[in-house]
């Protein structure tokens, strides 16, 4: 006995009206799956199929499973598939989702067929989010031999397709250019169903761009050009249209007649601050306020995204020698040791909280014989198994824009002092935020959008932090005054590293270069031209060898010396490196937008390279907390963990792209487990067992998208979010008092 249940969704409205989910089973039949061997009378099961029902006869449309998300909507490829096998000039098609980053159409025409005169039609029926990004024409549907449609086969095609229009790529004149560069633009966007001209002055991340998709426009204009246009990446990432245009002018065409001539681009204005004068679209600042470092420091210790720790100014014998670890190189103490070791005010600021996992110890050399083959274990979880812990909102701090940054956690020795939590926002607002409360200490406007995570200098009177002015702002701690500015030559998305034993700050530029910076004698020690292209990550440094690892757009790792700016080695993976690079004694490794997570050993030797379903923009996560496993996310939605040796330990299936970097954390008031924060990017909180992947708490949603990495200090976990707030959430066991 078949049944029908009709499905109602509230996408593409007039298609899915006529889809019915198709159920099997009644009073007399039963379905048994797998090994079931009793099931009870009655049970329905669906098949996954969308069907619909014409003159009793049942016709299949597809399958459930064919559900993506798409410019931040859900829907199911279907409805794309019905609304153009309903357009007269298409006999038939078929719709895929290639590499999980292009719609396309696939069809058989019945008569000659205009790409864009099909898309006008499709537009009138269908929401943005569901318009095919390609349209290619075909002679006859590829099907398997139980005569379905065979994805793989058109995905083939549509390869070559691609293959093919590079050779054939030719722009005609400037005009094209402009016009085609709209097209793309949009295409990318989710807004080829509006008609209005983009503007000359519109920034690409302004206008609902991101990493991923920038890395998708600027494949598309490559392909569009039919070579490599050298710098691409990073004028998309911080200029405007027009300049975008210009820099492929430049190389296309040499007859400067053929350049177009739109109005000059208005420069930035100064949003906030006094005292400041214009340098082209950079901002220096000529009011700074002259402080003087404290000579008497207060301990403390600074967290920050993918685990990493900072203790500073603890006395001596606190640094017992046989207590001491390395931590990337850093003489730094275990967190059981400084808990057992410190005054009770120190206790109470890290009770219930492990610090292990800032101990960066590998015990095994990986296995080099083995690296070639690569470990494939899919652990996939069941995200509500064995579901513990909860979690709630504690406060939130409104920015008044999206929060891409990640969080700075401050925690002072002395008790009268509250914790703190520094933060930026595209608001160009800087904030610091009492962790426990939620009250905002002070604000600070700077000259443009914020997206890099802020640092503590040396002392932990200053806060070190980037903008897109392409200033670096060095901030007093207490109060947000500033004390420095020193300017590079474009944005500054990459958040500082600070040397803990001489006190310098390093800091990449979009003008392709690091620099090292004496934030006391405000004066730049050195700069280096990095290449390989913008440096939008942060950099790495170890102590033990005396390494600055910096990873660059062009697809450029290099080692640094930290005193010398001078280069020791560098190595091109050939795609961007948006992840920050992670060190620890022996190795040091980084992702790469071609899907893969690289390891190299200090002297530069790659030593594995493990792969996933998508790029890799975060960050890898080291802990000694776990036995030196490597956690990090992928744009496959995927959270995975491997070994030193590269072997894939588990992955964990997320809800959407896992952009941020994992944070592992222990807590007595968690039952001591060893813990994993992530979240993706549809706003999904994940808190994992760091040792199976297995859920340990119940599904929890924040309202926005998510881009910023999570920061656990004891039970509360601070993240930024897209809907222009800053979140700190309580975690707790489900039933225990929570006050």
């Amino acid at each position: 006995m078949v049944l029908l249940k009709c499905q109602a969704g509230p996408l593409a409205t007039r298609f899915l009206k006529r889809f019915s989910m198709l159920i099997l089973g009644g009073e007399e039949r039963i379905c048994f799956l797998d090994d079931e061997i009793t099931v009870p009378l009655g049970t329905m099961r669906s098949t996954g199929d969308f069907v619909r029902v014409q003159n009793s006869k049942l016709f299949f449309l597809g399958r459930k499973d064919n559900q993506i998300k798409r410019h931040g909507k859900r829907f199911n490829i279907e409805c794309l598939q019905q609304a153009a096998e309903d357009l007269c000039q298409i006999e038939a098609c078929a719709v895929t989702w290639y590499q999980q980053e292009k719609l396309i159409l696939f069809v058989l025409p019945k008569d000659d067929l205009e790409e864009k005169e099909t898309l006008k039609e499709l537009q009138k029926h269908l929401p943005v989010y569901a318009i095919p990004d390609d349209i290619v024409v075909i002679k006859a549907l590829p099907l398997t031999s139980h005569g379905k449609v065979d994805i793989s086969e058109l995905n083939k095609i549509y390869q070559n397709h691609l293959n093919s229009r590079r050779r054939d790529s030719k722009l005609s004149d400037a005009e094209e250019l402009w016009e085609r560069l709209q097209y793309l633009w949009k295409s990318v966007l989710g807004l080829l169903g509006d008609s209005t001209d983009i503007s000359k002055d519109a920034v690409f991340l302004y206008s609902g761009g991101d990493s991923l998709k920038a890395l998708r426009f600027y494949g598309e204009i490559e392909m569009l050009v039919g070579k490599a246009v050298p710098g691409l990446l990073e004028v998309i990432l911080g200029r405007s249209m027009e300049e975008i245009y210009r820099h492929i002018l430049k190389m296309l065409f040499t007859d400067e007649d053929q350049l177009m001539n739109p109005k000059d681009v208005l420069k930035r204005k100064l949003s906030g601050n006094s005292g400041g004068e214009y340098h082209g679209k950079y901002i220096k600042l000529t009011s700074e306020i002259a402080l003087e470092v404290t000579a008497e420091l207060t301990p403390f210790i600074a967290v920050s995204r993918g685990n990493r720790f900072f203790p500073v100014n603890f006395t001596k014998s606190f640094m017992q020698p046989k207590n001491a670890v390395q931590v990337g190189g850093d003489v730094l103490q275990q967190l059981s040791f400084l808990h057992s070791n410190t005054p009770s005010v120190m206790k109470s600021r890290t009770q219930g909280y492990g610090m292990g996992d800032n101990i960066f110890t590998v015990t095994n050399k990986a296995d080099k014989t083995n690296c070639s083959s690569i470990q494939q274990i899919h652990a996939e979880c069941s995200h509500v198994t064995m579901a513990e812990l909860a979690l709630s909102v504690r406060w939130k701090s409104n920015t008044r824009k999206c929060v891409d940054a990640s969080p700075l956690v401050i925690i002072p020795s002395k008790e009268e002092v509250s914790l703190s939590v520094y933060v930026g926002s595209h608001s160009h607002t800087m904030q610091a935020i009492d962790l426990d409360l939620g009250e905002i200490k002070w604000e600070k406007i700077l000259g443009d959008r914020i997206e890099s995570s802020a640092c503590v200098s040396k002392c932990g009177n200053f806060i070190v932090v980037g903008c897109y002015d392409g200033l670096v702002y060095v901030l007093r701690s207490s109060d947000g005054e500033i004390h420095w500015t020193f300017v590079t030559k474009d944005t500054v998305k990459s958040s500082a590293v600070v040397d803990p034993s001489s006190g310098l700050v390093y800091i990449g530029s979009h003008d392709q270069h690091v620099y090292a910076l004496d934030i006391y004698k405000k004066a730049c020690i050195w700069k280096l031209h990095c290449e390989g292209g913008a440096v939008f990550s942060s950099p790495c440094l170890s102590s033990f060898p005396h390494h600055l690892y910096v990873a660059t757009l062009g697809g450029l790792l290099l080692a640094v010396n930290p005193v010398t700016g001078s280069k020791i080695w560098k190595s091109f993976l050939g795609k961007p490196l948006f992840s920050s690079p992670h060190c620890n004694e022996n190795y040091v490794c980084v992702g790469c937008v071609d899907g893969n997570l690289y390891c190299y050993t200090h002297s530069g030797e790659k030593v594995w390279q493990f792969s996933t379903n998508g790029p890799v923009f975060s960050s890898p996560c080291l802990s000694s907390l776990t036995k030196q496993e490597i956690f990090f996310g992928s744009h496959d939605c995927f959270i995975y963990c491997c070994n030193m040796e590269g072997n894939l330990l588990w992955k964990s299936e997320a809800t959407s792209s896992v952009y941020g970097t994992p944070f592992i954390f222990q807590s007595d008031d968690l039952n001591n487990k060893i813990l994993l924060a992530a979240v993706s990017t549809d706003g999904k909180v994940w808190i994992l067992n760091a040792k199976s992947g297995t859920a340990e708490a119940v599904d929890f949603q924040l309202p926005g998208e998510v881009f910023s990495s999570p920061v656990v200090w004891g039970t509360k976990l601070v993240v930024g979010c897209r809907n222009d707030y800053v979140y700190c959430l309580d975690l707790y066991i489900t039933g225990k008092n929570n006050s």
